[in-house]
């Protein structure tokens, strides 16, 4: 079960492959997450220096009053990645057309883990195909059901 998601990665990119990974945060980031504050859509995935960060998303503190006066909720967070992943996360954001881009958090245990893909966005035509195709898919369950 996720605990938040980003909801229009799948509308605006075809995944080509999809990866879990740690992430790093504090602790009362990781009570916000569980809460299920926080926000997905805008973020993406960079590759600096052999290690993968998340920016662009946003977790608040779970209690603001409590947290620290310079807290910043869209700071980069490092992922816990293991080399080889690093290494193709890394050739993929210097191919062209490729965005590497978060698509949920969810509980695995008693951790938290980010599902991310390597993904190429589409283009208009592809988004309305594709949304074509899954009000098609839908009216044929819709008829199969009522028989």
């Amino acid at each position: 079960m996720s605990l938040i998601r980003n909801k229009k990665a799948h509308l605006d990119y075809s995944f080509q492959e999809e990866l879990e990974a740690g992430i790093e945060l504090h602790g009362y980031e990781v009570k916000s997450l569980r809460a299920g504050r926080g926000k997905l859509e805008g973020a993406h995935i960079v590759a600096r220096g052999g290690e993968a960060y998340l920016v662009g998303a946003s977790i608040p503190a779970w209690q603001l009053a409590n947290a620290p006066k310079e807290y910043d909720p869209e700071r980069p967070r490092r992922l816990l990645l293991k080399t080889k992943e690093i290494r193709l996360i890394s050739s993929a954001e210097g191919s062209q057309g490729l965005t590497i881009v978060p698509i949920s958090v969810y509980n695995k245990g008693r951790v938290l883990k980010l599902s991310i893909a390597i993904a190429r966005g589409k283009k208009k035509g592809d988004k309305r195909a594709d949304l074509r195709a899954k009000d098609e898919k839908r009216a044929m369950d819709r008829a199969r059901k009522q028989q």
